[in-house]
């Protein structure tokens, strides 16, 4: 037989993770309460947004210098959302900032007495969301950081003598009998008592069902002057008096039962203290599987035929206990999720009638339980479609009561390809060419986004202007803000005038965009058909590829895509790549470049035939014709204008340049504005005549489909050397893989993408 001790001792090695549930008596619980009082004291608000700041990092501004920033933040919500989780949900850039100020809302600390209904059309992750969220709750509640205490009174059994049932008279003997209906042996019965009555010592628990915190038990009159004694002058203690966070803490009441047998032992008593006494703590253990601090309930769940729950053991002792029915130990089922949370997975058929019951205790906080009052603090959320939202519209009772949180489609670009990442594995992007699988992440997208923006047409006066770049709709320039990113294309002017307020309104938008289109399902499916199709160890995905796919998939609905989406997109990417294998084949020297300009600069001070030596570069200079034509050659200055443009030159030197910014303010003249603006026109020049050699030479296309080839020795030594020096610039700078910078190249010759774009404005900062 096979040994399986080995394997059985993995169960061991477990045990750390098995659920211990200490009970503290309350004096060691205050002990608890002044070493860890954020911990300790808090309500199911604070605990949820406690979790959410555990998992998810503080946000990131990339533009945190911008005055007009408006703080617009990168989260990262993998650790909440992806991790562990056997069904991941994506949160884009748009809803983990609403998810956010969600959040902070709860820690301002004032009850909000609302149910929070998160809204998206079908195939959004609502359900993924919501079951992602819960699971990350449980397991943070659960854990020594998210641990909170609940009431359990431990309470002396002075009816046992020895272990065994003082019944008073045979009338109580026959009572038990005629309760149990005769199925229990007294003898069982009093067996069980003994030895139950043995493990706690002579004592029985009895748990508040409503999860009450154990200091809500302290008279509200002497709470104030209860916590100024238990806590030293703090930080903590300044904030537990002042803050709002904590004013459910000297307001609340505990639930009715505890108020009951708390004013029952102390007429048993007459003394308060005694009370405390049987007051003990245990952790409040979470399990939604067993309805324990989180219920969930689908449309298809029924209601309990019962909707009252007793204990009979428990209650049949507290009798015996208080000489009579005095406290009556029922609840609802809202007691199993007080300080907890209670969820609704789409608001229709049994969660419809779930949701009418809820609107008493969202209004005043309290559910009858026969004639019991049951306070119910719990955090309730619900799931609803967009057509479900009617019935809310009729019930005018509700509209101050609900928050809605919208999770529409994902419209970051970002996320769209994360989840085809985990969809397929993060192999795929070998597949593809750099920036295709985000512009087929793009053309989805644009799917979901409302073609009219009057906030984006109200910034952008002139779209047209921007045609390299972007589409006649500023769809795509909507989709890199909706990212986080101001792309660099963008003129000084419309920079300058993309104002908080102009922000606000964009990212505003982002609530109406994304309820129509290509759900995530639709988008994962057509992906695959993309990626089976298209994908092959030969030969890398382009963008003639993704065009032709969703120029067939279009025919079957037209309105799907904005007209001339697609053409766009390709000429936003011929032009970006064009700019990509320019800046990787230019290889002028940049240090010489410098000094040239130096040189001109100083040069035009002088007339010509005169014979300097620079000040800057102290280089000897015979200043004449040819020299000054050389620069201006590099700088396209046409020959009608090159005196106008030296004397402009050099009245720029001698009135701001020299006497400003080099003798008065200290810079050197690499970095005065006229300098700068020479030495970007002349590289700009030489990058976009960087590949007219190449174009008319047959053999450089070749040896760009030979290179890494045994043929490619046989071309001569400037070839393989420009080739060389393109390919591993690609590699390094934009991420290509050998394979993806040869096709690349051929892509932009066989294109004749320098021809296309001449005369266009290049990319800043390219």
């Amino acid at each position: 037989m096979r040994d399986v001790s080995k394997a059985m001792g993995n169960i061991q090695q477990d045990r750390e993770q098995w659920r211990q549930s200490p009970i503290l008596s309350f004096t060691d619980f205050l002990q608890e309460v002044v070493k860890y009082p954020d911990r300790m004291i808090r309500n199911i608000y604070q605990l949820y947004s406690d979790m959410i700041d555990s998992l998810v990092a503080k946000g990131i501004d990339e533009y945190g210098g911008d005055p007009e920033s408006i703080q617009f933040l990168q989260y990262d919500c993998s650790k909440l959302f992806v991790e562990g989780s056997d069904r991941p949900f994506f949160a884009d850039r748009l809803f983990a900032n609403r998810l956010m100020r969600h959040v902070e809302s709860f820690k301002v600390g004032a009850k909000q007495n609302k149910i929070y209904i998160f809204d998206g059309p079908h195939g959004s992750g609502k359900s993924t969301f919501l079951n992602n969220m819960l699971r990350s709750f449980e397991q943070y509640a659960n854990s020594p950081e998210g641990s909170r205490y609940e009431v359990v009174w431990r309470l002396k059994n002075d009816h046992l003598v020895g272990g065994v049932h003082s019944f008073n008279s045979l009338t109580d003997k026959l009572a038990w009998v005629l309760e149990n209906n005769g199925k229990k042996d007294l003898a069982e019965e009093m067996k069980c008592l003994r030895q139950e009555n043995a493990d706690l010592g002579g004592y029985f628990d009895v748990p508040c069902p409503s999860h009450d915190n154990p200091l809500l038990l302290i008279p509200k009159d002497v709470r104030r002057k209860f916590f100024d004694d238990l806590f030293e002058n703090d930080k903590f203690k300044w904030q537990l008096f002042t803050g709002k966070k904590y004013e459910w803490i000297f307001h609340e009441e505990p639930c009715t039962i505890c108020v009951s047998l708390y004013e029952e032992l102390l007429r048993k008593f007459q003394d308060p203290q005694k009370v405390m006494e049987c007051i003990c703590a245990r952790p409040y253990i979470f399990n939604r599987r067993l309805g324990e601090g989180i219920s969930v309930f689908n449309p298809g769940d029924k209601p309990l035929r019962q909707g009252i729950i007793s204990n009979e053991i428990i209650q049949r002792k507290l009798d015996t206990l208080l000489e009579g029915k005095r406290v009556s130990y029922l609840y609802s089922r809202y007691a199993k999720t007080n300080n907890g949370i209670y969820a609704l997975m789409d608001i229709k058929s049994h969660n419809t009638e779930r949701l009418m019951e809820l609107h008493n205790i969202i209004s005043d906080g309290v559910h009858k339980v026969e004639d019991i009052e049951e306070t119910v603090n719990s955090l309730l959320y619900a799931l609803m479609n967009p057509e479900d939202k009617k019935l809310l519209e009729d019930l005018h009772a509700f509209s101050d009561r609900v928050e809605y949180i919208n999770i529409p489609y994902v419209l970051d670009l970002k996320t769209e390809v994360d989840i085809y990442r985990e969809n397929f594995g993060k192999h795929i992007d070998e597949s593809f060419l750099p920036r295709v699988l985000h512009n087929f992440a793009r053309v989805i997208i644009a799917t979901r986004l409302r073609t009219k923006s009057e906030a984006m047409e109200e910034w952008i006066g002139r779209p047209d202007k921007y045609e390299t770049y972007c589409d006649t709709n500023l769809q795509l320039l909507k989709m890199e803000i909706y990212t986080g990113y101001i792309p660099e294309w963008l003129g000084e002017e419309d920079v300058t005038n993309f104002t908080a307020k102009r922000r606000h309104r964009i990212v505003a938008e982002s609530e109406k965009d994304g309820w129509k289109g290509l759900s995530g399902r639709d988008s994962i499916k057509l992906f695959n058909d993309f990626y089976s199709t298209y994908a092959r160890p030969d030969k890398l995905i382009d963008m003639s590829m993704l065009g032709k796919f969703f120029r067939k998939f279009c025919k079957n609905d037209r309105e799907i895509l904005p007209m001339g989406f697609l053409d766009s997109l390709l000429r936003m990417y011929n032009y970006t790549v064009l700019q990509e294998v320019k800046e990787s084949l230019y290889y002028y020297n940049e240090e010489q470049i410098s000094r040239e300009i130096m040189n001109y600069i100083f040069a035009v001070n002088f007339e010509i035939g005169a014979v300097e030596t620079c000040n800057f570069t102290g280089e000897k200079l015979e200043i004449t014709e040819e020299f000054f034509r050389r620069m201006e050659d590099r700088l396209q200055i046409v020959p009608a204008g090159r005196m106008s443009f030296r004397n402009s030159v050099q009245k720029t030197y001698t009135t701001i340049a020299l006497p400003q910014e080099m003798l008065r303010d200290g810079l050197p003249i690499t970095e005065t504005a006229l300098y700068q603006h020479l030495y970007e026109k002349c590289t700009y020049n030489l990058k976009e005549k960087v590949l007219e050699p190449f174009l008319k030479n047959e053999n450089f296309r070749r040896a760009v489909k030979d290179y890494n080839r045994e043929d490619f020795k046989t071309y001569d030594k400037k070839i393989q050397s420009d080739v060389t020096f393109m390919i591993e610039n690609l590699q390094q700078k934009f991420r290509y893989s050998r394979q993806g910078a040869k096709e690349i190249c051929i892509y932009v010759i066989d294109n004749n993408l320098a021809r296309q774009f001449s005369g266009e404005k290049q990319l800043p900062g390219s």
